[in-house]
C-alpha cells in the first residue's frame, strides 16, 4: 500500500522570507495546514478502509489540525517557531493518515504529541510492542538521519545510548539535549520504529512530538 510521503519542511520557505510580521505569517500557515489536510484526507479515501479505521484516521487528522493551529496561533513567538509548529502538524497529519498498525508511543513528561519542559536534558520515553510476537526496533528516520529534529534552539538527541537490539516489549529512554534552549523555544522531533519479523522490517511508523520550553 502506498504511503503519503513525509513532509520535507521546505514548501513555503519563500513565504516565511516574504512575511511582513509574525501575525501575518501565522495566518498564512494556519491556512496552509487547513489546505494541505485535504491532501491527506484524499489519501484516506484511496485506502478504502473499513468504516471504523477510516473514521479513526479522519478524527486524528481533524485533531491535529485543531491542535497544531492552536500552537501556531498561541504558542509560537517567531517566524521560525511558526515553521516548527506547522511542520510538526504536517508530520503528524502524515502519521495519522498512515495509521498505526502496532502499538507505539513517545512520551515526554508523561505526555505525548504536545508537551512542555524546562531547558536541560529531557527524558524521551519510547514504548512499542509488535503484533503476533514480532519485535520492534528504533530505526533511522531517513537514510543517514537517525531522527527528524526541527527547533528554534540548538538541540539534539544523544545517539550513544540508542539501543541497536530488537525488543519484545520496548521501553527505552533517550536523552534530548536542550541545555541551550530558552523559555518559549519550540522543539519538534520524530522517532521512527520498525516492526521486525525474522530480522526483516514488516512495518515502520514515526511518532512526532512538539515541546514548548517553559
Amino acid at each position: 500500500m502506498a504511503m503519503p510521503a513525509d513532509y520535507d519542511g521546505m514548501r513555503i520557505d519563500e513565504a516565511s522570507e516574504r512575511a511582513n510580521s509574525v501575525d501575518d505569517y501565522k495566518l498564512t500557515c494556519i491556512q496552509f495546514i487547513e489546505d494541505i489536510s485535504k491532501d491527506y484526507l484524499a489519501w484516506v479515501d484511496r485506502y478504502q478502509l473499513d468504516p471504523e479505521e477510516d473514521k479513526k484516521r479522519r478524527d486524528r487528522i481533524a485533531a491535529v489540525i485543531q491542535k497544531s493551529n492552536e500552537w501556531i496561533a498561541k504558542v509560537s513567538q517567531t517566524i521560525k517557531g511558526v515553521d516548527v509548529a506547522m511542520n510538526d502538524g504536517i508530520q503528524k497529519m502524515a502519521e495519522s493518515t498512515a495509521g498505526q498498525p502496532f502499538q507505539l508511543g513517545v512520551f515526554v513528561n508523561k505526555q505525548s504529541g504536545y508537551t512542555n519542559s524546562k531547558p536541560g536534558i529531557i527524558d524521551v520515553n519510547v514504548k512499542a510492542s509488535g503484533r503476533n510476537e514480532r519485535k520492534t526496533k528504533i530505526i533511522e528516520h531517513y537514510k543517514g538521519q537517525q531522527f527528524r529534529i526541527e527547533s528554534t534552539a540548538k538541540v539534539f538527541i544523544h545517539e550513544s545510548n540508542i539501543p541497536q537490539n530488537e525488543f519484545e516489549l520496548m521501553d527505552v529512554h533517550l536523552n534530548l539535549d536542550a541545555t541551550q534552549a530558552k523559555q518559549r523555544d519550540l522543539i519538534s522531533f520524530t522517532i521512527t520504529v520498525a516492526e521486525i519479523e525474522n530480522g526483516y522490517e514488516t512495518e515502520k511508523r514515526g511518532v512526532s512530538t512538539i515541546i514548548h520550553i517553559i
